[in-house]
């Protein structure tokens, strides 16, 4: 059985993987920028111009990793983002990742 840290780990990994993808990101980003409401499948596609079979197979990844859920009312199906996971995988980045590392305009990680 995975211990806590090894779940948020596997989360994150998940997450970050799932955002990997420019048309992922890109679905992610309209989903964040709808806010709470979210918006339609089809108006995702619209906007994007991804065919709908290709939509629909990035918002099934985005929804394995957490980032994304899908909600029937009634026609129409409204995704919306996670941002509660989103906060969870930012927050495990800079907890994990970026402890005690300084960004200054102009530096490089060695």
């Amino acid at each position: 059985m995975a211990t806590r840290a090894q779940q948020r780990e596997q989360s994150a990994a998940d997450a970050l993987a799932a955002l990997g993808n420019r048309t992922r990101l890109r679905v992610f980003k309209l989903l964040v920028r709808a806010g709470p409401q979210g918006t339609n499948i089809g108006t995702i596609q619209r906007l994007l111009g991804v065919p709908a079979t290709t939509l629909g197979h990035h918002l099934g990844t985005l929804a394995a990793a957490g980032l994304v859920s899908q909600d029937r009312r009634g026609r129409e199906v409204i995704c919306t983002a996670n941002f509660k996971a989103i906060g969870e995988v930012l927050a495990y980045v800079k907890e994990e990742c970026c402890a005690g590392v300084t960004f200054d305009e102009g530096s490089r990680a060695a």
